[in-house]
């Protein structure tokens, strides 16, 4: 990963091959000019005050993610100057919005990949803004190149940007160096999980996954529990048994326990961990299957979330349960028109394979319920209709208590991962009624993500808030790189999960 420090050296004397500055379009009275952001007043300097016009010769305008590179002025060691836009100004005595800087960054390192260095000039008026800056380098600057021949030393495409200083950033201040530690710490673990949902999945397979995690929790000092398929027979887990039953890829379930020694809140995550979704019996239609690896996002987010709670050192004991299968069609596959009896000792009736995400979800989720945490989430790439409701961008939220709802919705929102809060209609509950068990895994065609929530919550044990998070239109980009957001995996919800867990170590939330 790209290697960062903070500098307080100035920009003409630097040694890199570029530094990145920030323009926006101006606010109030400079509404329309392209204006230069704060942290770029030495380059400005060396073009006589005029770059934000050099720019606009160039056909800059400030807007948000585009990008302009022009020669370093006479004098600089740099020879290459990168103008990111950063949309609008803020207004009087304001700062650059986090989010805002996140972006820029992360399309300037982007930019910048096969570069051995470049120098960030972006506005770093306090801690917060130096870690968005530092996010928005490593994020960006990921790229999943294991399987490609040369791509370590560059010989197939361009390598990573492998060095960046903050300019502006000051290393002796604590503030600054917690902030540049933390966002190390979550970039580096997000960059796993997108690592892990990229990963073919003839070579993740749940076993491997299981390893994975065991690894990390060795490295990092957290307890890690797996459950194989024996374990899983003994145990009566019929919902990840069933959905991973056509694989010759057993399943697993992996219970992964960080905890502080004065840590007073206990929280659960829960993830969804399809290594790779065929539909099953109900096989996916053409041109449904070729993306399906991806259907372990969630399970990666929590593994992520987990870890980077342990390296943060988070007053708050948090345990992640991932429950991996591979959902398969063979002659020992779940059957359309198949009863299960859950680890809850509840009967689901099976009418859809292909709506397996919840199975394997229903027996974690009691499975976390039993220890009585103070708060479970889950997370899912769990169902299409999510993806109709909200795009591909932003994910949704449910929970059975509004108050954490909000929580989780304003904690998304602050770390930059766009959600947006959804109901849990108690009518659609109904459309579940079974004439042979006590619940069947589909109901109703419209709301068919509400009615996937309210199927999950029935697995959640009385008294315990819970909230459910249906990640499937964010968690793996098909479209072209944007902001610090690349093609493929994308690492969605790690960021939230974590400021849910600091909130929660400092005593904000419950």
């Amino acid at each position: 990963m790209t290697a960062l420090t903070l500098s307080t050296a100035a920009a003409p004397g630097l040694r890199a091959d570029a530094i990145v500055v920030g323009v926006a379009k101006g606010a109030g009275p400079r509404s329309g000019d392209l204006v230069v952001a704060p942290g770029a007043e030495a380059v400005d300097n060396a073009y006589d005050g005029k770059l934000a016009g050099v720019l606009e010769t160039l056909g800059a305008s400030g807007a948000e993610g585009e990008l302009t590179k022009l020669p370093a002025p006479a004098g600089f060691k740099a020879p290459l100057v990168v103008a990111v836009g950063l949309g609008t100004e803020p207004g009087e005595d304001a700062d650059y919005d986090a989010e805002a800087l996140r972006r820029a960054a992360g399309v300037a390192a982007r930019a910048l990949a096969g570069s051995k260095k470049a120098a960030f000039a972006l506005p770093v008026e306090d801690s917060g803004a130096v870690g968005a800056v530092a996010e928005g380098v490593l994020l960006g600057a990921y790229a999943f190149d294991a399987y490609k021949e040369g791509a370590a030393d560059g010989k197939n495409g361009k390598a990573p940007l492998a060095e960046a200083a903050l300019l502006g950033g000051k290393p002796r201040d604590a503030a600054h160096k917690d902030a540049l530690a933390r966002a190390v710490a979550v970039s580096e673990e997000l960059n796993r999980a997108r690592d892990l949902v990229n990963t073919p999945p003839n070579d993740l397979t749940p076993e491997a996954f299981a390893a994975v995690a065991q690894a990390a929790a060795k490295e990092h000092g957290i307890k890690v529990q797996v459950l194989d398929d024996k374990a899983l027979t003994k145990g009566g887990y019929g919902g990840i048994l069933g959905v991973g039953g056509g694989s010759e890829a057993t399943p697993r379930l992996v219970k992964l326990s960080y905890t502080h020694p004065e840590a007073d809140k206990h929280l659960a995550y829960v993830g969804k961990g399809i290594t790779y979704d065929s539909g099953g019996i109900s096989l996916k239609p053409a041109g449904h299957n070729e993306t399906m690896k991806c259907d372990m996002a969630g399970a990666a987010a929590v593994f992520a979330a987990v870890v980077s709670a342990a390296r943060l050192g988070l007053k708050v004991n948090v345990t992640g349960w991932l429950a991996l299968a591979e959902n398969m069609p063979s002659g020992s596959a779940v059957r359309p028109g198949d009863v299960l009896r859950m680890f809850s000792g509840k009967t689901v009736e099976v009418l859809n394979t292909d709506a397996e995400g919840r199975l394997v979800l229903a027996d974690a989720l009691w499975a976390a319920s039993q220890e009585e945490p103070d708060a479970i989430v889950d997370v899912a790439t769990l169902t299409g209709a999510m993806m109709l409701a909200l795009g591909s961008r932003t994910f949704g939220v449910m929970a059975n208590d509004d108050a954490f709802r909000t929580a989780l919705h304003e904690a998304a929102e602050e770390v930059g991962e766009p959600a947006w809060p959804m109901p849990l209609p108690q009518h659609l509950r109904k459309g579940m009624d079974s004439t042979v068990a006590d619940i069947a895994n589909m109901g109703e065609r419209m709301g068919g993500g509400l009615v996937a929530g309210l199927f999950l919550q029935e697995f959640v044990a009385d008294g315990i808030t819970w909230a459910h998070l249906d990640i499937a239109g964010p968690a793996f980009n098909e479209g072209g790189a944007f902001g610090y957001t690349p093609k493929g995996g994308t690492g969605t919800a790690v960021r939230t999960l974590v400021r849910l867990a600091e909130l929660t170590a400092e005593g904000e939330l419950g």
